[in-house]
């Protein structure tokens, strides 16, 4: 028997719309080392969970996001190494939930330009699991090379309210009649649990509208 030292650096974080467990090999792993994660929540303490698509895995992370029973309450996960018979005691993470540690990513911007408006959609990188919340998008607008977004926002329709806080699948329609020359749109994502929280923004999209020549 081999004496396994235990995995290390094992960490639960929220990125991307996602709750991961990651970890380092314990040092001097051999080659071919498998690992095991299980997890436990905090009104269900000392009993500890499988998680069935980690279980003798070969990478140093795990994806619990769907594997969570209850994505308000705190869970923590526990991690160990495995090669043959032998076994690396246990080591757990600190405690985190989904609903206030979320972390989220930008979403992605789809423009449908049609006679005198464009369409504009926002997709967001999410697991399946978690769709149904109340996820949300602020959209910029703004003419190329301008420095004052949020002026350029007021200025060109004050009815739409700066573009903030549309539902997910909402798609926000501009009037372009008064838009002329190139105009780039961003967008960050938004949720609100026990604060508000966004993401950073998207990466502009520019398009020219009612470019004449």
């Amino acid at each position: 028997h081999v004496q396994l030292l235990p995995p290390q650096n094992v960490t639960l974080l929220s990125k991307d719309f996602a709750m991961i467990l990651t970890w380092a090999p314990g040092e001097g792993s051999p080659p071919g080392v498998t690992y095991t994660v299980r997890y436990e929540s905090q009104d269900r303490l000392d009993k500890w969970l499988r998680v069935p698509h980690c279980q003798n895995i070969s990478r140093s992370f795990c994806n619990l996001t769907c594997a969570l029973s209850n994505l308000y309450v705190k869970v923590r996960a526990r991690v160990k190494a495995v090669w043959g018979r032998s076994r690396s005691p246990w080591v757990k993470s600190q405690f985190k939930d989904y609903y206030s540690d979320v972390e989220l990513a930008p979403p992605v911007l789809s423009l449908d330009i049609r006679d005198n408006a464009i369409h504009v959609s926002a997709s967001f990188p999410l697991p399946t699991c978690v769709e149904n919340l109340t996820w949300k998008y602020d959209l910029n607008l703004w003419e190329a090379g301008s420095e004052d977004k949020v002026s350029k926002i007021l200025c060109f329709v004050s009815q739409q309210k700066k573009y903030e806080g549309y539902f997910r699948k909402d798609t926000v329609t501009i009037n372009t009649t008064a838009l002329r020359g190139n105009y780039c749109f961003s967008a960050r994502a938004l949720y609100e649990s026990i604060s508000l929280k966004h993401s950073e923004f998207s990466q502009p999209v520019c398009v020219l509208l009612n470019h004449k020549g």
